[in-house]
């Protein structure tokens, strides 16, 4: 933690950090980094990321002044701006949050478009000649034009109309001159991607009538000025706020708890009351249908919990149904059931600037699509934010959709990612135990893999309680005597199936046991002794079994161990059809886990 983090009325980025630039541990790294300085409001290297966040943010806004604000307390009342260039309006992503920001009228966000015509290959016209005017207005925004990007009368009447505007966002297109002043790279890509080189930054000085050797130079007076502009401004607003807050926290001490709680990333108390516990049921129940039940009562227990699938929710169950949810459009901002369409980039960029606005968001859609949404998950681990996103149909499930629906590679993506916390529970009460985790993580971001088909529900009086998912990975089964000589390990849908051939060996005399892995990442962050309890490491026998790629699953199973799973692309056919063609049937497990015993 930086101790200099949030210290009022001081610059957080010094001018010797700024001599730093792009140095190891600088403030000014190369892009803007979130929680590395105050004053850093998201991470937005990758373009149009930073443009798609704020349509999260403003969606955000509009949600806690619907909830929150109060007769003479506007306790939420501000605006979002983002700066944005050529490329960020070339990425779809910024198309896609641009769209669905129209859409909700979100009259309280303003993208000011720095329009250079310049990228890394040169002028915009070898490749983006649109009308960007005539889109956004498409879009449902009101557009409005500087001609010139120093004339500051005109910028500030442009935003002032921003400010006035209702029902829509606002885009303001800033005409300017990349590389201003320098007299040989103005207007050109090499101002864009390379330094300008002293004696081009000499002249560039000149031009400006500035001392031409100085470096780094910053007059005390502009300290000055600022200190005596914004500085008191933003003392005194800061101030005003606070008093406000003191007086409302009196008023309104449950909903100001509810801040405090949220700008704190706690949750109330009794988050949790009346989680289902389902009962052992071979039939069983779908992923997906447990975590739609799970999700409704978390919802309810958690007032800022919110969020929603792109065109996918009754298909994700994820859609919340209890009385006062409601659907967040522009004319019912209180809602907490989002609707992002056919967006699956934009969806995870707008959760991630919900969750940077302190609420507590998730998005959903099929897991094959997560692939769309890849960017902006990486990101919300790189920010270290408490996200949730629900991928549903998590294996071949899919059945006669076909390898275009069916994930394969997709885990091992996804548990690639530093910080990610990635589950694929097993019965629904694994899923009820998934939620119980992520919902208590402050800090990193969460994907819950989910099936499409029913799952048998295990009968927890016979095999160990699904709280074991807090660990990543627990003993669900164990040998008779306790003296393995194979274990099983199985995430997900696959859960049940070697549940199945470890009662089919137990009959054969084998000792086996059977390990539930739903998270490596969290088995991971365990201690050493825990996890040679799960997996003795003089039991060299090992059969995983998991519907994907079998990439990284030999630090489990090791040398003398194999993994059932894909090698290629799935295939168009019934699920039972599917099974049977990739060996995910029990008489499969049983032969590969006495192979493997008889090669001991």
């Amino acid at each position: 933690m930086n101790a200099e983090y949030e210290r009022l009325g001081q610059p957080s980025v010094s001018l010797d950090d700024i001599r730093r630039f792009r140095q190891l541990d600088s403030k000014a790294p190369g892009h803007p980094e979130y929680h590395w300085v105050s004053g850093v409001e998201t991470t937005s290297g990758p373009l149009g990321q930073g443009v798609a966040t704020s349509v999260g943010m403003a969606v955000g806004q509009k949600w806690l002044a619907s909830r929150y604000n109060q007769p003479g307390f506007d306790i939420f009342n501000y605006h979002i701006y983002a700066v944005c260039g050529d490329g960020c309006m070339m990425e779809g992503v910024a198309s896609e949050a641009a769209s669905l920001a129209g859409h909700l009228g979100l009259d309280n966000l303003c993208w000011v478009y720095d329009n250079n015509h310049i990228t890394i290959e040169g002028n915009t016209r070898i490749a983006f000649t649109e009308d960007i005017a005539a889109r956004f207005l498409g879009y449902g925004w009101n557009v409005l034009r500087v001609g010139d990007a120093n004339d500051i009368d005109r910028i500030e009447q442009a935003l002032q109309l921003f400010r006035q505007t209702k029902g829509r966002p606002t885009f303001l297109i800033l005409d300017s001159h990349i590389g201003y002043g320098s007299p040989h790279k103005q207007d050109t890509a090499e101002a864009h991607g390379e330094p300008l080189g002293d004696e081009e930054v000499r002249l560039a000085k000149r031009s400006y009538g500035w001392p031409e050797d100085a470096k780094f130079l910053v007059p005390d007076s502009v300290r000055e000025h600022f200190a005596a502009g914004v500085g008191v401004r933003g003392a005194e607003a800061h101030r005003q706020w606070a008093d406000l807050f003191a007086n409302y926290a009196v008023k309104y001490p449950a909903l100001a708890s509810e801040i405090n709680q949220m700008q704190r990333r706690e949750l109330p108390i009794g988050w949790d009351r009346n989680l289902p516990v389902f009962a052992a049921d071979q039939k069983g129940l779908a992923g997906r249908e447990a975590s739609g039940k799970v999700l409704n009562v978390l919802a309810q227990n958690i007032p800022w919990l919110l969020g929603g699938s792109a065109d996918l929710g009754p298909s994700n169950k994820t859609t919340l149904k209890y009385e006062g949810a409601g659907d967040f459009q522009a004319d019912n901002p209180g809602g907490k059931d989002l609707h992002f369409g056919i967006r699956e980039h934009a969806m995870a960029a707008i959760v991630n600037g919900l969750s940077l606005s302190k609420l507590r968001p998730f998005g959903a859609t099929f897991f094959i699509f997560s692939d769309y949404a890849r960017p902006s998950i990486r990101l919300s681990a790189l920010m270290e934010l408490p996200t949730i996103f629900i991928f549903t149909h998590d294996a071949m499930g899919d059945g006669e959709d076909g390898p275009t629906h069916q994930p394969v590679e997709h885990l091992a993506s996804l548990r690639a990612i530093p910080g990610l916390v990635t589950l694929r529970p097993g019965d629904a009460n694994e899923v009820v135990e998934a939620y119980r985790y992520v919902m208590q993580l402050r800090h990193q971001p969460a994907v819950l893999a989910l099936s499409r088909q029913a799952l048998p529900t295990l009968d927890r009086s016979e095999y160990a309680p699904a709280s074991g998912v807090a660990h990543g990975a627990y003993v669900l089964a164990e040998a008779r005597g306790g003296n393995p000589e194979l274990i099983l390990i199985a995430s997900g849908s696959e859960v049940s199936l070697v549940v199945e051939a470890y009662e089919r060996l137990l009959k054969d005399g084998i000792r086996a046991r059977v390990v539930s892995m739903p998270s490596w990442d969290i088995f991971e962050h365990q201690t050493q002794e825990y996890r040679d309890s799960v997996l003795p490491p003089n039991v060299k026998v090992r059969l995983a079994v998991e519907q994907a790629s079998t990439f990284g699953w030999e630090r489990y199973v090791g040398e003398k161990g194999r993994v059932i799973g894909m090698h290629t692309f799935g295939a168009s056919a019934p699920l039972k059809e599917l099974q049977k063609k990739f060996g995910f049937v029990p008489d499969q497990v049983v032969a590969v886990a006495k192979e493997l015993l008889a090669a001991k």
